[in-house]
């Protein structure tokens, strides 16, 4: 794949994946999505406007600190015009992401602290097992592991994310 010149406008599906570094079957995800935008030409090929590399650096970004994609879509979808992210976007929605990041660094650390009495589950632990369910009471509460989601994330783990 070519690389474009500095001045293009539109990047091919494969450029924008050469130099964003995601596969193009990601990009394709992200459009079904709404994360991305492309048009298309006479010949029916996508063209991605160049600062959708910005904006897939951003969702990749968001991703890599485990901000769940529906999350993503909410806050690209309400930047006015669906322009890319600023500075000040990012400062607006990272602070607004830190309190789902604090949830999860929570569930991980009493997942951490619960597993050092747990060899997996085979069961050899079975007696002093902290995650141990006797007669699924914890069915009654939700779906998932319930010891392990924190009470937000365990209402969300009812609803599929994108």
């Amino acid at each position: 794949m070519t690389k474009p010149p500095p001045d293009a406008k539109e990047l091919t599906v494969g450029q924008l994946a050469a130099r964003s570094g995601v596969a193009v079957t990601a990009l394709h995800f992200y459009e079904e999505k709404g994360l991305i935008r492309s048009r298309r030409t006479a010949g029916n090929q996508r063209r991605y406007s160049r600062d959708t590399l910005r904006r897939v650096a951003f969702i990749r970004v968001a991703q890599r600190v485990g901000i769940p994609l529906r999350m993503v879509g909410e806050a690209l979808a309400g930047l006015p015009e669906e322009r890319t992210p600023n500075r000040e976007d990012w400062t607006r929605l990272s602070a607004s992401w830190r309190a789902e990041l604090d949830i999860r660094i929570e569930q991980l650390t009493r997942l951490r602290d619960k597993l050092s009495d747990c060899v997996g589950c085979g069961c050899l632990s079975i007696d002093r097992c902290v995650l141990r369910n006797p007669d699924d009471r914890l069915g009654d509460e939700g779906t998932g592991p319930r010891r392990l989601l924190s009470p937000r994330l365990a209402d969300e783990s009812r609803f599929p994310s994108l």
